[in-house]
Order: C-alpha cells, then sequence, then structure tokens
C-alpha cells in the first residue's frame, strides 16, 4: 500500500537574519523540533551586529506548511526567517578541491577569484571569509576557504594554473588542495534514504 504523500520528506533551505541576543537559536531549533523537523547542515555568524545563518531542514510535507507558517510569525520579534523549498538532488560526482586564500585586505578579492573559479567552470560549494587586525603587517588580513566541485573535464592543476596567475597581482597566498573527504555527500545521500523510512517524531538524536 502506498504511503500518503503527507508523510514524504521534503526539504526546506531558510535564511534567517535579525538582531543579535542570546536564544535565537534555541528559539528556533525549538519549533523546528515541534514541527517534528530534522535540523541537517546550518551555517550562523554574528556579522556587523546582526545575527544571520542558513538552515537546511527535513520535515514531512504534510508538517512542512505549519513549520514556514510559524517561522514567518518570528518576524514580529525581530528574527526574519525566509523559506524555500529545495530538493537536494544527486551528490556532485566530479572531483573537489579546497581553496584556501590569505592576504592583506582589499577591495575586490573575492570578486577575481570567483571570476578565476568561473572561468575554468568550478561550482563554489561553500565560501568562508574572515578579517582579522594584522598589526605586524599594518593592516588587515583577509582569509578564505573555498570549496568547489569540478567538472569532469577540467582538473585541480587546471584551477591551480588559473589562480596563481592572479595570486601576484591580488597580493595574496593561494593552496589548492584535492578534497580526500569525498565520501561525504555519499553518507549524507543514504542517511536521507534511511529518514525516508523513519517516522519524524522518533528522531533519535531528539532534535
Amino acid at each position: 500500500m502506498a504511503s500518503s504523500p503527507s508523510v514524504h520528506p521534503v526539504h526546506l533551505v531558510l535564511t534567517v537574519i535579525g538582531a543579535d541576543r542570546p536564544g535565537l537559536v534555541d528559539r528556533l531549533s525549538q519549533l523546528v523540533a515541534e514541527h517534528g523537523g530534522n535540523w541537517e547542515r546550518s551555517q550562523m555568524a554574528r556579522l556587523g551586529g546582526k545575527f544571520a545563518g542558513i538552515v537546511e531542514v527535513s520535515i514531512t510535507a504534510g508538517a512542512a506548511g505549519a513549520l514556514e507558517t510559524t517561522l514567518d510569525a518570528l518576524g514580529d520579534a525581530g528574527l526574519h526567517v525566509t523559506v524555500e523549498r529545495t530538493d537536494p538532488g544527486p551528490a556532485v560526482a566530479g572531483p573537489r578541491l579546497v581553496i584556501s586564500l590569505v592576504g592583506t585586505d582589499r577591495p575586490g578579492l573575492v570578486h577575481a577569484v570567483a571570476g578565476a573559479l568561473a572561468d575554468v567552470g568550478a561550482n563554489i560549494e561553500e565560501l568562508v571569509t574572515a578579517t582579522t587586525d594584522a598589526p605586524m603587517a599594518g593592516g588587515t588580513l583577509f582569509e578564505a576557504t573555498v570549496t568547489v566541485a569540478l567538472p569532469d573535464d577540467v582538473t585541480a592543476d587546471d584551477v591551480r594554473t588559473r589562480l596563481e596567475a592572479i595570486a601576484d597581482r591580488l597580493m595574496v597566498d593561494i593552496d589548492v588542495d584535492v578534497d580526500r573527504d569525498i565520501d561525504r555527500d555519499i553518507d549524507r545521500d543514504i542517511d536521507r534514504d534511511i529518514d525516508r523510512d523513519v517516522d519524524p517524531g522518533t528522531d533519535p538524536q531528539g532534535r
């Protein structure tokens, strides 16, 4: 007998922003848990006095609408949440690289690196940046870590060559390493397949 479509899991991507204060994550995660949702991947940070983040949540189709309505109401308390339904799709099969960049902060660094990666067809999957005071260098230090997926016809050497061509001009150090953690997306897909057969109300991790 076919199961009801309402119990099939759907994936939501939440974008969150609000004035930073204690308890924001607690309140958000409480609402997800109360609706039987599973908090999966997330990245959150305090940026310019605001608390901002993105969260991927899996939840049954029947409960997704109620969660969206509840999250929208958080705007009255100053926490603004937008929700997009998404299909995770299959894992990208191509090789992955982790690119590390360090140099004196200046306008245009991210644009230059992103443009070089786009030119070779590399897809940016994750980008983390930060600036720190560097008194010994007489300025501000910019650091970035970029995870990219490559098409089958592009190699790590192609990316290195492209980035080395702009590194001197940008006055930054750039390292390119092959991401050895190739099983992470496969494991995640397996977990999602298992989750489809598990009642989200019985999440053993209690999220």
